[in-house]
């Protein structure tokens, strides 16, 4: 009768989604769809960790290895593991991903399973272990350990074949036996293709969802670490997802769910499914420079502080975790300039969720759970990430409000969900109190572990969340309230080609002031509100001022020579070579010439100037097009009889593509003419430009 009685209560409660809590013997409520296990709980938590890439690759300035590179080419004569994980740990990461060994097959560690090792080269003789190292450091500096394996391995002669699997699983177990906890393991979607192959040199593929027997694999991992989770691109669903971007961020709408079996697009990797059947939520992963190896030419291309900001607001801002990588240098060391650029983002989060103002004040919810003491509003407040404000099953919509107790100054908002309970929220907007009345300030969708929202800046007494529509009943855990002050890092200065003049700063709400004498720019001098006309020879100064703290930026200076409004590219019909005039170093144009001869690059400036000077900009993309290395430069008054003013070479410009700029004796032209004599590859018929511009004497 007793067992019948405790059947028929909890029917009655699941009915009411309601379950009872068998420890505390509490009633809570109950989940909701597909909820993280233990494992993936923990990743929740972690937030933010490292990459880094580090291989053979490093020392042949390549993407991916082939598989052949010379064995002797690794020593990294610095290598300091503990460098990596005190850098890491000042950053505020919890834990490290090394690539133990990516596609060219050669490993970190002495593996007894391969020759293609750290065992065979020069670095200590063959007596290193650079995870043992890793593994050392991490457990030093408190931080955890995760393992990226390459399925695909293009040195391997058995690739391909069933018995590369053996191989693969001997591998694995080797990294997760001998190294402590990993925290998670790392499975590139890269599978088969041309390669090395034991010197067979071919291409091979692999049907990449059925030949790693990732079920039983998978079952390996799992006895081997118990508290793992996997990442997967390349067949069965792990633990977590690609976004579908290596960009650094996620769709605003983000489900933690997926279907765990059936094709999976961009849409679904990127924004989850609202009603998937699995538990699988995002890792944002991304690089601190364009490429995950470290290439010399990209020292000048290291993510700012801002970039870093907009990727941590769209990555562990929508409910994701962010995978930010270290390209380490062939000294075995991250380069200083991205240790620089990490810590400085890395202190300006600190500063902005330094202060939680909603602690400490009144809080009230338009409904409670069963009127239960267990959910109140306040519970949304405590730091507690176990307790929570929940609302009837009845209660479709709900608000909650936050009594500050005196005006505040804030502009970002975080929320959490109870989680372990599924994630319920879809859509909620936070009102703030402002001259007697409710004014929206922000607005959201999915909430899921964390979710932030960054609005301008506002001063109020009270702030209200609205849940405006939820699966179920909204499980709120916690709230925060911040004021994040402003980087103010230099404005940027442009003018279009049509000679418009944008100042832009990428601190939201700040005032920019500028000046176009040449003078000092202060609180005092023109405030920009919108783009403006100015075609002269003209210097533009520029400052970010924050009115909240009265502090300023450095101050931003661009001089602009003779406006290109009335410049024409020669001999290219092609509209997208308006690129290299539009003032946007981002944008740029590839030239060629089917021909296999030298590139020349002729533009018309519509009138006649003195000119005493050339700049040409190398194309600024990821994967840029050719950059000039000699060229010879001419000028003519009627493009028809031409006078070679300068010859020469951009020292270094693969390694740094900056802004070059050729000075000669001044001469009346209107026509130029820059000639790629040679170029960074072993041809010049192909030849990249982001910009180009003149000097003048008026």
């Amino acid at each position: 009768m007793k067992n019948l009685t405790t059947a028929l209560i909890i029917l009655i409660l699941s009915s009411m989604h309601w379950t009872l809590n068998g420890q505390s013997g509490v009633l809570v409520p109950s989940p909701l769809g597909p909820t993280p296990n233990e494992n993936q709980l923990r990743w929740h938590e972690m937030e933010f960790y490292a990459f880094v890439h580090f291989s053979l690759n490093t020392y042949t300035d390549q993407s991916w290895g082939y598989g052949n590179e010379d064995l002797s080419l690794f020593d990294p004569d610095k290598l300091d593991c503990r460098q990596w994980a005190r850098i890491c740990k000042e950053a505020g990461m919890k834990g490290i991903i090394v690539t133990a060994k990516h596609h060219c097959g050669f490993c970190l560690w002495p593996s007894k399973y391969t020759e293609y090792s750290v065992k065979n080269t020069p670095w200590k003789n063959g007596k290193g272990d650079v995870i043992r190292e890793l593994s050392d450091a991490c457990r030093e500096y408190g931080l955890k350990l995760g393992i990226y394996l390459s399925p695909w391995d293009r040195n391997s002669k058995d690739y391909g074949k069933p018995e590369y699997i053996t191989y693969f699983r001997n591998q694995l177990t080797e990294l997760l036996t001998n190294y402590g906890e990993i925290f998670e393991i790392w499975f590139d979607g890269a599978n088969g293709g041309d390669g090395f192959y034991g010197g067979a040199n071919e291409t091979r593929k692999i049907d990449r969802t059925t030949y790693y027997d990732w079920k039983n694999t998978y079952a390996l991992i799992r006895k081997l670490q118990p508290k793992i989770v996997i990442w997967n691109d390349g067949g069965d669903r792990g633990d977590l997802r690609w976004v579908g971007t290596e960009d650094g961020y996620v769709g605003e709408t983000n489900w933690s769910l997926l279907n765990s079996t059936g094709d999976v697009g961009f849409e679904m990797l990127h924004h989850g499914v609202e009603n998937g059947d699995a538990w699988v939520p995002a890792e944002v992963n991304t690089s601190i420079r364009p490429e995950w190896f470290y290439h010399m030419s990209e020292d000048t291309k290291v993510k700012s502080v801002y970039a870093l900001q907009e990727i941590y607001y769209n990555s562990i801002g929508r409910n994701g975790s962010l995978l930010l990588n270290f390209p380490i240098m062939p000294n075995g060391l991250i380069n200083d300039r991205d240790e620089k650029a990490v810590l400085d983002f890395a202190k300006q989060i600190k500063e902005s969720f330094r202060t939680n103002l909603a602690t400490g004040a009144l809080v009230s919810s338009s409904n409670v759970r069963g009127g239960s003491d267990l959910y109140t509003a306040e519970k949304s407040v405590d730091g507690k990430s176990e307790t929570y404000w929940a609302t009837d099953d009845s209660v479709s919509k709900a608000s909650l409000i936050i009594d500050f107790k005196r005006p505040v100054v804030f502009n970002r908002f975080m929320i959490q969900e109870y989680i372990r309970s599924g994630q319920r929220v879809k859509a909620f907007s936070v009102e703030a109190h402002i001259d007697g009345s409710w004014v929206e300030i922000a607005r959201g969708t999915t909430i899921g572990y964390k979710r932030i929202l960054r609005h301008a800046a506002v001063t109020s007494d009270k702030l209200r969340v609205n849940i405006i529509d939820s699966k179920r009943t909204p499980l709120i855990s916690e709230i925060g309230v911040f004021y994040a002050p402003m980087v103010l890092d230099v404005p940027v200065i442009k003018r279009n080609q049509s000679g418009e003049i944008t100042i832009s700063s990428l601190d939201a709400g700040a005032a920019i002031y500028y000046t176009t004498d040449g003078s000092e720019p202060t609180i005092n001098s023109i405030l920009y509100s919108k783009p403006f006309p100015d075609e002269r020879k003209v210097e533009i100064r520029a400052i970010a001022y924050d009115s909240l703290s009265g502090k300023k930026s450095s101050v931003g200076v661009t001089k602009f020579d003779i406006c290109k409004k009335s410049w024409t590219i020669l001999g290219v019909t092609d509209e997208k070579v308006k690129n290299i005039l539009d003032g946007d170093p981002e944008t740029s144009y590839c030239f060629s010439n089917e021909q296999n001869q030298p590139v020349e690059i002729t533009i018309d400036m519509g009138a006649t100037y003195a000119v005493s000077g050339f700049r040409y900009l190398p194309d600024q993309g990821r994967w840029p097009c050719q950059h000039i290395v000699k060229y010879q430069l001419s000028v003519s008054m009627d493009n028809n009889k031409w006078e070679k003013v300068s010859e020469g070479e951009f020292a270094n410009i693969r390694n740094n593509p900056l802004l070059q700029t050729i000075l000669f004796e001044q001469r009346k032209t209107r026509f130029l003419r820059l000639k790629a004599v040679s170029s960074t590859s072993e041809k010049s018929d192909q030849v990249g430009c982001a910009e180009v511009d003149v000097i003048t004497s008026y």
